[in-house]
């Protein structure tokens, strides 16, 4: 009796447990916009935009910033939490679903260093940022940026923001690349931006002491980073080509290197499958915003352009030395973006700083992820470009396509002089 008493009860237990899991799952899959929080320990939070969705009869979200919508597919529900993998970096959420509108746990991201681990809190809601009165200011249009790093020496940027009543859209420009799709609103004199590209958290905010002249900006990024900035409506701002620009050493005309692609082949420019080609070298890392764009755009000029004597190399400059980390981190853009060029690991970490004499040697240095290295036909560097402005950049990205079709074009009309 009592045996059959607490199989009953089991019973219970069981079928209460499976509705209450079915309910919160089938709740938080309505087409609700989100807010999501990460606070940073000096009290400022990053906030960002998700949607929930059902894809092929399960659970994705997509990360709203601007007008861009970026699918995440592996997210999934176990018991009274949700595990959310992001499909590019090395990036996480895991969280408590408190309610089937508000979610709180952890987000935690891969660093070369020790990882970084914020507080988590996600809950429905459109707007991420409050409109408390009407823009004091319109900041449509070109601006010239200076920021100021912790240890006071300035960097250059432009900004390039289109604003309609309260909501503004934009992005930072650097010599090094752009901050992708920014979105927020103006509010009274304040200005306050933010983007969470699945890997890079970023805030910006700023006082708008009118239509022309931002002051007492600051720009947070992830856990601590913390650099100031002011800028200048200029529509002649324009970006140095100096600072980041990488050159060969004198005297030095090729490239010569052999490292590992994922499955551990070997794999050396001086191969018989590049003989004849107009080859790129995409110098890029599985950890850089700009470098997940360029793959995008890489991968589709590639499948476009194989079978006409153009091959592509990308080249990896990753958080640690550890191979399989490393594997896998690029298998991520691999399979996200459809990449079909071999993929090399070159087994010198980002930070190292010897890591261009380590690997491509008769370059005077790598500044800045992502550069694109043009190789023509009779084996010479032809050109190499710094940087990348990707979607997220409007006019840039579509000169930057312009100037690489160019490049692609020019090359391919030029003999091969080796044997």
């Amino acid at each position: 009796m009592i045996k059959a008493i607490m199989q009953n009860e089991q019973r219970k237990f069981i079928l209460i447990f499976l509705f209450i899991t079915f309910f919160v799952t089938q709740q938080v899959n309505a087409q609700s916009i989100w807010t999501a929080g990460m606070k940073r320990p000096d009290g400022n939070t990053i906030v960002f935009n998700f949607q929930l969705a059902t894809l092929q009869h399960k659970t994705v979200l997509y990360l709203l910033n601007g007008s861009d919508k970026f699918l995440v597919d592996s997210v999934q529900f176990r018991n009274d939490s949700v595990f959310i993998q992001m499909p590019v970096f090395e990036s996480q959420f895991k969280a408590k679903v408190l309610a089937p509108d508000l979610w709180q746990g952890v987000w935690k991201k891969g660093t070369s260093a020790i990882p970084v681990e914020l507080p988590f809190t996600a809950t429905v809601q459109p707007d991420k940022f409050q409109q408390t009165s009407p823009a004091s200011a319109n900041l449509s249009g070109r601006w010239q940026v200076t920021f100021t790093r912790p240890n006071g020496t300035l960097r250059p940027a432009i900004a390039e923001f289109k604003q309609t009543g309260n909501i503004i859209t934009g992005t930072f420009l650097t010599p090094s690349g752009d901050y992708r799709y920014l979105s927020g609103i103006v509010t009274g004199d304040t200005l306050k931006l933010s983007t969470f590209d699945g890997g890079h958290a970023y805030l910006f905010h700023a006082i708008a002491e009118n239509d022309s002249i931002l002051k007492n900006g600051f720009f947070y990024s992830d856990a601590t980073a913390t650099e100031k900035f002011s800028a200048v409506k200029n529509r002649n701002a324009q970006l140095p080509d100096s600072i980041a620009a990488t050159y060969m050493k004198p005297g030095e005309t090729t490239l010569h290197f052999t490292f590992p692609d994922l499955n551990h082949h070997p794999v050396s420019l001086q191969d018989a499958a590049f003989k004849n080609k107009v080859v790129v070298l995409q110098i890029m890392g599985s950890w850089c915003p700009n470098c997940m764009d360029e793959t995008q755009f890489l991968s589709k000029f590639y499948d476009a352009y194989k079978d006409k004597g153009v091959a592509v190399i990308a080249l990896a400059y990753e958080l640690s030395t550890d191979f399989n980390r490393s594997k896998a981190s690029l298998e991520k853009f691999q399979h996200r973006f459809n990449v079909q060029y071999p993929i090399l690991i070159t087994g010198a970490a980002v930070n190292d700083s010897l890591k261009t004499e380590k690997t491509l040697p008769a370059l005077q240095s790598i500044k800045v992820f992502p550069t694109l290295i043009f190789i023509g036909k009779d084996g010479k560097v032809a050109k190499i470009d710094t940087g990348f402005y990707g979607p997220g950049s409007g006019e840039y990205y579509k000169k930057f396509q312009e100037d690489f079709e160019h490049t692609i074009q020019y090359l391919l009309q030029q003999n091969s002089t080796t044997e």
